[in-house]
C-alpha cells in the first residue's frame, strides 16, 4: 500500500505539474515586459514556491532572475509530464475498452480475442505500461534536479550562513555553560553551604556536652549528602556512561516528585553527546514540569527514527512555559549545537509538550 500511495502521490505530483506549466508559459509571456517590477517578481516567487511545495523541496532561494529562468526552464519539462500521463490515461482507456467489448463478445477493431492476440495485448500492454511510469518518474526526478538547480542558494551564501550558525551556536553553548554554573554557584551557597555550615554549630554545640544534638546533626548530615548528589548529577550523571541513557532517565524519573511514565525504545546506544544531550533534555522538561506546571503526571518518550533520537515529555499541567527561559533556552543552544530541532508548546492551560531532535549521524 505505501508503494502505491507513493506511486498515484508522483502521479499527481506530475499531473499538476502539466497545468502549471501552462499557466507559468502564460504568465511569463503576459509578463515579460515588466519582470522588474516588484509585484510580477513578488508573483513569479510565489508561483516558485507553489512548485517547490509540489515537489516536497526547500522554499526558492534564488533572486527574482533565477525565479523566472527556473519557470522558463520547467515550462516544457511540464508539457513533457502532460504528454506522458495523457499517453498512460490514453492506454487506461484503450484497455478498458477492448476489455468491455470481448467480455460482450464483440471485436475490438475488427479483432476477436484468441490465444496469441491475447498474449500480444498483454505483453504489449505491460511494456507500454512499465516505460510510460518510467516516463512519470524520470519526469518527476527531472523537475526536482531543475528546481535544485536553478532555486537552490547560492552555495557561497549557504556556506556563510552555515558559518553564522556556528557562531551563534557556539555563543549560545558558552551563555549556557556560564549560566549552568552560576546555577551550580547558586545551589551550592544557598543549599549545601548554608547545611553544612549548620552541621559544623551543631557538632560544635554536640562536643560542648550536649548530646541530644547529635541525632540532629546526623539528619542534617544525610541532607547534605543527598544535595550534593542531586547537584553532582545535575553536573553529570555518572550512570549515563556505564548504565546508557534508559537507566538514567529511569532514575531522573524515580527521584521526580510527579509521577512519570518512561517509554524509552532504543535498538543500540546513540552517540555520548546525542545521549548527554537527551538526558538533559528530559531532566530539565520533568525538572521544570514538577517544580513550575503543577503537574500531576509527565510522559517522557524516547526512540529511534530515520538516523535520529527523537525525545518527547509532556506532561498535564497548567502551561505557559517561556521557550526563552534560561532553562529552556540553554536546552535549545545544546541542541543546536548538535544539528538539532528543540522545540517547545506550551499555551495557557496546558499541557506542555517539549520536543528535540538529535542527529546520530
Amino acid at each position: 500500500m505505501p508503494v502505491a500511495a507513493d506511486g498515484l502521490r508522483l502521479l499527481g505530483a506530475v499531473a499538476l505539474g502539466a497545468l502549471t506549466a501552462v499557466l507559468e508559459l502564460a504568465f511569463l509571456l503576459l509578463s515579460l515586459p515588466f519582470l522588474g517590477n516588484p509585484n510580477v517578481a513578488a508573483a513569479a516567487r510565489r508561483l516558485a514556491r507553489a512548485e517547490t511545495r509540489r515537489l516536497r523541496l526547500e522554499p526558492p532561494a534564488g533572486g527574482a532572475n533565477r525565479v523566472a529562468a527556473y519557470l522558463a526552464a520547467r515550462v516544457p519539462v511540464g508539457v513533457l509530464g502532460g504528454l506522458v500521463v495523457l499517453a498512460l490515461v490514453y492506454g487506461i482507456a484503450t484497455v478498458a475498452e477492448l476489455v468491455a467489448a470481448w467480455s460482450r463478445g464483440e471485436p475490438f477493431d475488427g479483432m476477436l480475442p484468441s490465444g496469441p492476440l491475447v498474449t500480444y495485448f498483454v505483453v504489449g500492454g505491460t511494456v507500454a505500461l512499465f516505460l510510460v511510469l518510467s516516463g512519470v518518474a524520470g519526469v518527476h526526478a527531472m523537475e526536482r534536479r531543475l528546481a535544485r538547480r536553478l532555486l537552490a542558494p547560492d552555495p557561497t551564501e549557504a556556506l556563510e550562513r552555515r558559518i553564522a550558525e556556528l557562531a551563534e551556536s557556539r555563543a549560545g553553548i558558552v551563555a549556557a555553560v556560564d549560566s549552568e554554573r552560576r546555577r551550580i554557584e547558586r545551589d551550592l551557597h544557598d543549599g549545601l553551604q548554608q547545611r553544612l555550615v549548620a552541621l559544623s554549630m551543631l557538632l560544635g554545640r554536640a562536643r560542648r556536652g550536649r548530646a541530644e544534638l547529635l541525632e540532629q546533626a546526623h539528619m542534617e548530615a544525610q541532607q547534605a549528602l543527598a544535595e550534593l548528589r542531586e547537584v553532582a548529577w545535575r553536573v553529570y550523571p555518572s550512570g549515563l556512561d556505564a548504565l546508557g541513557l534508559g537507566e538514567a532517565l529511569a532514575g531522573v524519573a524515580e527521584r521526580s516528585g510527579v509521577p512519570v511514565t518512561l517509554d524509552c525504545r532504543l535498538q543500540r546506544r546513540p552517540p555520548t553527546s546525542v545521549e548527554t544531550a537527551a538526558y538533559f533534555v528530559v531532566c530539565e522538561a520533568v525538572t521544570n514540569a514538577a517544580k513550575h506546571a503543577a503537574a500531576t503526571h509527565i510522559a517522557v518518550q524516547v526512540r529511534e527514527q530515520d538516523g535520529a533520537l527523537l525525545v518527547g515529555v509532556r506532561d498535564d499541567g497548567h502551561g505557559g512555559a517561556d521557550p526563552a527561559g534560561g532553562g529552556l533556552s540553554g536546552l535549545a543552544r545544546r541542541v543546536a549545537a548538535l544539528d538539532g530541532d528543540f522545540a517547545v508548546s506550551s499555551p495557557a492551560g496546558g499541557p506542555t509538550q517539549v520536543t528535540a531532535v538529535l542527529p546520530c549521524g
